[in-house]
């Protein structure tokens, strides 16, 4: 290859992940919450609603048997917990991770319970009920994860490592999740597969990976006038993604949005999510 033409390329895919960085200066956490993980998205009374549609995928992945261990890392977390609220059950150390201080923040608002924080008591209600408990134990559900939550850690995915050097023990997690992170940071699905490459160095051979995401979004509102571009994905690209990355594949499921879901904070027009094993 031109050497020119290599460092051309190179240039491009750092300036590319660089104007990405720059349109999450204006994140706003307490309107991307509004926006998604209220009603009628997060309507618990239907069972159509997206997020107890993607509990219900979580739940399901965690309870089938063959996900355990010492170590959940969440990857991009974001300013939302639900994604961790089964696995919490099932490992001793829940690592929350997020590129941006804001919303590192907003999540140390909910665990050492400030006021202010977003009131997550509905979705422990929820994953109580799925776990076949009383709804009354959504208490013991949010005290046991403040005990698991170990570190809130800035991430960077576009970076080989992306987490601080000695954050994860050295064969890596047991489990990762993420949750409309990789397609929401990268400026193309070249970049997609890079960073799924980056992000799976944090994870030990054997371990699974739990990976929410939008499909067919090429926008959303991260506040009022904020408005961050999606890589539009389908389930084959995220199929080769994970094969590229060594992943098998256990199951992928898909939802689509119902009309009044499409609430105009963004173009998605369907969520996957996919259980794989690194091999």
């Amino acid at each position: 290859m031109d050497g020119g033409r290599a460092k051309g390329k190179d240039q491009g895919v750092v300036d590319g992940v660089a104007a990405m960085a720059h349109c999450y200066q204006e994140f706003n956490p307490k309107a991307y919450l509004q926006y998604n993980y209220t009603p009628p998205r997060a309507d618990f009374s239907r069972a159509d609603s997206i997020v107890p549609w993607k509990l219900g995928c979580l739940h399901r992945a965690f309870t089938e048997g063959d996900v355990g261990g010492e170590t959940l890392v969440d990857v991009g977390s974001g300013p939302t917990l639900y994604q961790v609220l089964s696995g919490c059950e099932l490992f001793g150390r829940v690592v929350l991770t997020d590129f941006l201080d804001v919303n590192r923040r907003e999540l140390r608002r909910w665990l050492r319970e400030e006021e202010g924080s977003f009131d997550w008591t509905p979705y422990l209600k929820h994953v109580c009920k799925l776990e076949g408990r009383s709804p009354s134990a959504w208490q013991e559900k949010a005290t046991r994860l403040r005990s698991v939550v170990t570190e809130i850690l800035p991430i960077d995915v576009h970076q080989p490592l992306p987490l601080p050097l000695g954050a994860l023990p050295t064969p890596g997690a047991d489990c990762l999740v993420s949750s409309f992170c990789l397609e929401s940071v990268s400026p193309d699905l070249a970049s997609f597969t890079r960073a799924l490459g980056h992000m799976s160095g944090l994870l030990k051979p054997g371990g699974h990976l739990l990976l929410i995401g939008a499909l067919g979004e090429s926008y959303y509102m991260a506040g009022p006038g904020v408005r961050i571009p999606v890589v539009p994905l389908d389930e084959a690209q995220v199929c080769t993604s994970l094969r590229e990355n060594g992943y098998a594949l256990i199951h992928l499921s898909t939802y689509t949005l119902p009309p009044d879901m499409r609430v105009g904070v963004d173009d998605v027009s369907g969520i996957f999510f996919v259980k794989a094993k690194k091999m």
